[in-house]
């Protein structure tokens, strides 16, 4: 059967979206590039937060139209959605024809009419990055923090193998990745739930022993509080690890993170930034934050616009409070209006390009290895990324007066002549 697979939400997903591709392609089925070309679709959903659901159901109801109007033959709707809403979700959606929870692809295979097996497969998708790919290393989360409504839709930590992990690391490297970005809820808790304890640095020595010398490994989503100085000294050594790291703080201040339940103050905070930024000055920090908690007031969003301009990332993903259902926080007095929120995250934000504009400038003059990701011959560009540039988050670095034997997938030394606040411009040396 052609089967089109639609994939929603974060990095996390598309990984399940090639695990699904994987089992998929097991079992002879294909997988195409458009619906258009499609006798099944299948959307790997978000329920993550209400705007991901919305994108989801919308989605879904695209997908219903084409059923009606017979441009597709069966639906089939899988992931976080699921997990989330799936006793809700039948009656509201008819004509989709089968649900299916995160992982269960041998369910998904059932409904196809197709055998298949409880084996970890992983497949690529039409649309899939050949040079980038994601390496999930565990599924779930128990931090249980008080916005979050992850734990009540993926479980509770799950750390896969680690030969799994290298061996399915291997595979994406002999496939063509020049970068494997890992991913899970939380990598500090890695192995924890299997062995007791962080088995987060063993699997980076067993992935660099593995893996090619000139592969990159960035890491994403690591939760402060078990960011220590061990873990910060492995990353600046580290052959294929690259000095970048996405710690998502959510705010700066005591009160607001005591009542977030993030199990980290903001002293402890400095600490981390600022051991790394002694490593390596050059280290990239990307990090996330969150306004307009209940409770926050004009004192709590000064502390942490002091704490923003004390630690200087290089870059930051911020967005307001919304309270999810079934979330310690929904409940929590003080909710705070959306006027004030969409105020206090636009001047946030304007302070944080600020701030990437100086730490973009200090690279200029500098030569930084590149991963060159596109080339347009006729206007004599290339783009790309270094190692201070995560994918489809950060900006990108383009590349002046391209060779021509320059190709996708390359890592080459380019100067910097340019920067912008997000972006940067140089040239190949």
């Amino acid at each position: 059967m052609k089967i089109y697979c639609l994939t929603l939400g974060c990095a996390k997903n598309r990984v399940d979206s090639e695990c699904l591709a994987g089992a998929l392609t097991a079992a002879g089925h294909e997988l195409v590039s458009s619906v258009e070309e499609a006798e099944c679709a299948l959307v790997n959903t978000c329920g993550f937060i209400r705007p991901a659901v919305e994108e989801s159901v919308a989605a879904i109801l695209d997908l219903e139209e084409l059923k009606r109007d017979k441009k597709l033959k069966k639906i089939g709707v899988v992931g976080c959605l699921v997990n989330r809403y799936e006793g809700d979700l039948p009656s509201e959606v008819p004509l989709v024809d089968f649900w299916a929870r995160t992982e269960d692809w041998k369910f998904v295979l059932d409904q196809l009419k197709t055998p298949g097996d409880d084996e970890r497969h992983r497949g690529t998708l039409p649309s899939s990055s050949k040079y980038t790919r994601y390496l999930k290393i565990s599924e779930g989360c128990g931090n249980r923090c008080t916005y979050c409504a992850i734990p009540g839709i993926r479980g509770p930590l799950r750390s896969l193998p680690l030969e799994v992990i290298v061996k399915e690391a291997c595979q994406l490297a002999e496939e063509g990745a020049r970068e494997l970005c890992v991913v899970g809820q939380d990598l500090t808790v890695y192995g924890t739930d299997v062995s007791g304890r962080p088995r987060l640095i063993e699997l980076l020595d067993a992935l660099e022993s593995s893996l090619p010398p000139d592969l990159w490994i960035r890491l994403l989503y690591l939760h402060p509080s078990r960011v220590d100085s061990a873990l910060l000294e492995r990353v600046a050594a580290g052959r294929q690890l690259i000095p970048y790291l996405d710690i998502p703080v959510q705010h700066g201040d005591p009160e607001i993170l005591a009542a977030m339940n993030r199990g980290i103050a903001p002293e402890s905070l400095r600490a981390i930034f600022s051991t790394a930024r002694a490593i390596n000055p050059d280290f990239a920090l990307r990090t996330t934050c969150m306004v307009g908690f209940p409770g926050e007031k004009k004192r709590h969003f000064d502390n942490l616009m002091d704490f923003v301009a004390e630690v200087r990332f290089d870059r930051m993903g911020a967005f307001t409070f919304f309270p999810e259902e079934d979330t310690a926080a929904a409940e929590m007095a003080g909710q705070v209006s959306e006027r004030t929120k969409n105020k206090r995250l636009g001047e946030l934000m304007r302070f944080q390009e600020e701030i990437s504009f100086e730490r973009q400038r200090q690279f200029v003059g500098k030569e930084l290895k590149v991963l060159v990701e596109k080339i347009d011959r006729k206007e004599g560009y290339a783009e790309g990324r270094s190692f201070r540039e995560a994918p489809e988050v950060d900006g990108i670095i383009e590349i002046r007066s391209v060779r021509e034997d320059l190709k996708e997938g390359d890592i080459v030394t380019v100067r910097v002549t340019e920067a912008m606040p997000h972006d940067m411009t140089g040239e190949e040396i």
